[in-house]
């Protein structure tokens, strides 16, 4: 089958540079391995950047065969957008739009996602544990009945970017006011809940498999939260990933009841991580769900892969075979073409439509 791997690293393919831009990016690496290991399973693989050429370039690709049925190829989605609120969401609207399949979630999902507010608000209305939080604007801080310390974040950012744990009330303001200025956006402020860290990933969509728990291991650190350099493997005291978490069964039972419920108010699909807390007193509270759950070779969703046995290959070969399901009722058909590609051959024969 034709793939087509979309991500978003060059920002100039806009009619204008308007709103917030988009601070995060696939990394060279990450898209490399996504593309070896569809070239691996036998597919036809072009990479694109997700702008406003996307169409044009796709319908290129992977033009409608006359005689069948079906499109004629799918996009493997790693676009974080360009710019704006909702970013996640521009590429598979454009998708949707074209009649273009693609894995992972929907603009709904995305969108519901990537907005922390909204997201906490559906999970209080419909009972998942999730901690106090109120929204702080330039007109509005209030934060009444919240008790320090407290995690302040942007409303729609993702990474942890302008993340911020502060005791105080003049730290507050600080972080609140970073946020507006930097991401010119509101700021979520939630209580800071002191325990473990669970990441659950999810693959699927009638039946959802659960990867192995995964537990951020904060020990001799002295704030006990991923922040932006962790995650982007800047910091010193990075927290190692404990794969598969040591916790009761039945306390996983209820993390991944938990998650799955999350999964379904934020209409996610194919895949996405779930990140819990677990108090000192062995209760849990959703922080956030990540519709696009990282593939980078360190992140957590990859290391429950290759806990439950997947290697990278038969990873993203089971999220095509998900995402053709999804559409078309059945898995993909086994590919024919084959061989050991790398970016600069895509170059050569013409598939790649940038240098990553």
């Amino acid at each position: 089958m034709k793939v087509a791997v979309v991500r978003n690293r060059n920002k100039e393919g806009v009619v204008n540079m308007l709103g917030q831009p988009s601070p995060e990016t696939y990394g060279r690496r990450s898209v490399q391995r996504i593309i070896d290991a569809l070239w691996a399973n036998g597919h036809t693989v072009a990479y694109f950047e997700g702008d406003k050429q996307l169409i044009a370039n796709l319908e290129e690709f992977m033009s409608p065969d006359p005689y069948a049925e079906r499109p004629g190829g799918m996009v493997f989605n790693m676009s974080y957008g360009i710019q704006g609120e909702s970013r996640y969401s521009h590429v598979p609207g454009m998708l949707e739009m074209a009649g273009v399949p693609y894995t992972g979630s929907g603009p709904l999902g995305h969108a519901l996602a990537l907005d922390k507010v909204t997201a906490k608000s559906l999970m209080r209305d419909a009972g998942v544990p999730t901690p106090r939080f109120r929204v702080m604007s330039r007109c509005d801080s209030h934060v009444d009945g919240l008790n320090f310390p407290l995690i302040v974040k942007p409303r729609h950012e993702s990474t942890s970017y302008g993340l911020r744990c502060v005791r105080s009330r003049k730290e507050l303001e600080e972080a609140a006011q970073a946020i507006f200025t930097e991401y010119q956006q509101e700021a979520l402020v939630e209580e800071y809940i002191d325990g473990r860290e669970i990441c659950i990933g999810l693959l699927g969509n009638d039946n959802v498999e659960f990867l192995p728990l995964v537990e951020l291991d904060f020990d001799g650190r002295q704030i006990h939260t991923l922040t932006w350099e962790d995650k982007y493997h800047k910091s010193e005291d990075e927290p190692t990933k404990i794969c598969p978490a040591q916790i009761s069964e039945n306390l996983a039972s209820r993390l991944c009841e938990l998650s799955l419920t999350m999964f379904r108010l934020c209409q996610c699909k194919d895949y996405a991580r779930v990140d819990i807390r677990i108090d000192q007193s062995g209760e849990p509270f959703v922080l956030e769900i990540n519709s696009m759950a990282s593939l980078g070779a360190g992140g957590a969703f990859v290391l429950a892969a290759r806990a439950a046995g997947y290697n990278f290959e038969s990873l993203t070969s089971r999220m095509l075979d998900i995402t053709h399901e999804r559409y078309f009722g059945e898995p993909l058909p086994p590919s024919t073409c084959s061989g050991d590609w790398n970016i600069e051959d895509l170059l050569k024969e013409g598939l790649a439509a940038y240098v990553l």
